[in-house]
């Protein structure tokens, strides 16, 4: 019987799949577009221009407090009000980035708080122009900082897209319920679900691990740094 009832279920596995590419297609466009937006955010809500500032800030506290569920719906059901017709995978991403590009935003705003003052005075000294200082100096140390953070949010729009499934996306919560629905194997259907869902989060953490070693390369120790220096000059420790 039990067997059975695998075998039942596991007859749905390419339905799974879909699903799976679907979510994981999602999440990496959601997080691009929340990326974007916190990025912008994030300049504004530093910016010294108090109307930047005001829009961003309302930004992030309206998003921060109200129910991602909520968000989801207005930009599904209520845009065609506006003549704005979007499908619902395109607009659960959309609503998904938004959602995430609000708490991005602090993210960004506390790596490139984190960026020491000295060097960005030292950078307008050199007469270096705002876009270079920010390329070249805030985002490289920015970043270092609050990728942890980074890779946090972007669990959060994988487990994000479980709640696109109200809005009739099939990605692996909306196949799930349609196969319990066909199946009535409540603890077998969605056990897949959640092994999807954990393979998943721990894929995406294992690449950001692998990008993190491959991208931010550890700075030297500091005596090895100091010996690097005195050999350049000629000195001897």
């Amino acid at each position: 019987m039990f067997e059975y009832q695998w075998r039942t279920v596991l007859a749905f596995w390419p339905d799974y799949l879909h699903a799976a590419v679907l979510a994981l297609e999602i999440t990496i466009a959601g997080f691009v577009l929340a990326f974007v937006i916190a990025a912008v955010a994030a300049l504004a809500r530093n910016s010294t221009s108090r109307l930047l500032r005001f829009v961003a800030t309302c930004y992030v506290e309206a998003i921060r407090n109200t129910p991602v569920l909520l968000q989801i719906f207005i930009v599904y059901f209520a845009m065609p009000s506006f003549g704005i017709r979007l499908s619902a995978v395109t607009a659960g991403t959309i609503a998904l980035g938004i959602n995430v590009g609000a708490y991005l935003t602090e993210v960004l705003r506390a790596g490139m708080s984190s960026v020491g003052k000295g060097q960005l005075e030292a950078a307008q000294i050199l007469g270096l122009s705002t876009p270079t200082v920010l390329l070249n100096i805030v985002a490289p140390q920015a970043l270092r900082n609050v990728y942890p953070a980074l890779v946090n949010n972007l669990i959060q729009v994988l487990l994000g897209t479980s709640l696109l499934s109200t809005i009739a996306v099939p990605e692996i919560t909306g196949v799930a319920t349609v196969v319990n629905a066909r199946t009535l194997l409540f603890v077998q259907v969605f056990g897949i679900a959640v092994a999807l869902y954990l393979v998943l989060s721990y894929g995406l953490s294992a690449v950001a691990t692998l990008i993190e070693r491959l991208g931010f390369k550890a700075p030297a120790p500091s005596g090895a740094r100091k010996r690097r220096a005195m050999r350049l000059i000629g000195a001897r420790p």
